[in-house]
């Protein structure tokens, strides 16, 4: 029996609540879904992006009540350091946290521009060019992780806190046709051939719910 629970909102929109979701995943945590309707302001902050602090995803355990994305990946880190979640290197555990801060508090172009749709394929999609500026650094830092890491992950043989961080873009650069070099397509592919990010994708295209403002014809 599950001794924690996370609470997530949409999986075809969530890109944070995908987030949480797979760290847990990666983590190697036992844990029961909670899913919170659409319609619910705390969920529609995040989908929409109304807030600068969301309250999903929730990881409740042990008694202990976590609802920052980050703040959730440290503290699996601390309870589970055998998962790997952070690079063992002190200096690469400091550019994963690095990145993962960036990404965490940045990159507002992109994902107004983009929004996470895993339903939706829009091929030749215009990108205007603020957003190709956060495209652009987004491509910088996985040249540059993979390059020290030599892959397929950003930093080394195995997924982590960074590829969570990131795995909600990669999404979002599928749906929206952003042309990549073979060494960020690969990481792509990497990502979406992961079982969690499987099984959430299957759960995502049979969501019946739909959220109108994201499901725009482009």
């Amino acid at each position: 029996m599950a001794t924690a629970a996370l609470t997530i909102a949409s999986k075809n929109y969530g890109s944070w609540s995908l987030r949480g979701w797979l760290l847990c995943k990666l983590a190697g945590l036992d844990f029961e879904e909670q899913s919170v309707a659409s319609d619910d302001p705390s969920t529609r902050a995040e989908l929409l992006l109304l807030s600068p602090s969301f309250l999903v995803p929730c990881l409740t355990h042990d008694g202990i009540k976590i609802w920052d994305t980050l703040a959730i990946a440290e503290y699996l880190d601390e309870t589970m350091p055998k998962a790997g979640l952070l690079p063992k290197e002190k200096v690469a555990r400091a550019h994963c946290r690095s990145i993962c801060g960036e990404m965490h508090s940045g990159f507002t172009n992109l994902r107004s521009a983009l929004p996470m749709n895993l339903k939706a394929h829009h091929p030749g999609f215009k990108i205007w060019a603020g957003a190709q500026a956060d495209i652009d650094r987004v491509i910088s830092i996985w040249r540059e992780c993979l390059a020290s890491s030599k892959g397929p992950f950003l930093f080394g043989k195995t997924p982590g806190m960074a590829d969570a961080m990131f795995a909600p873009v990669v999404t979002r650069f599928i749906t929206y046709d952003v042309k990549l070099d073979s060494d960020c397509t690969a990481y792509c592919k990497a990502i979406m051939a992961l079982p969690a990010m499987q099984e959430w994708r299957e759960a995502a295209l049979g969501e019946p719910d739909e959220v109108v403002e994201l499901d725009v014809e482009f």
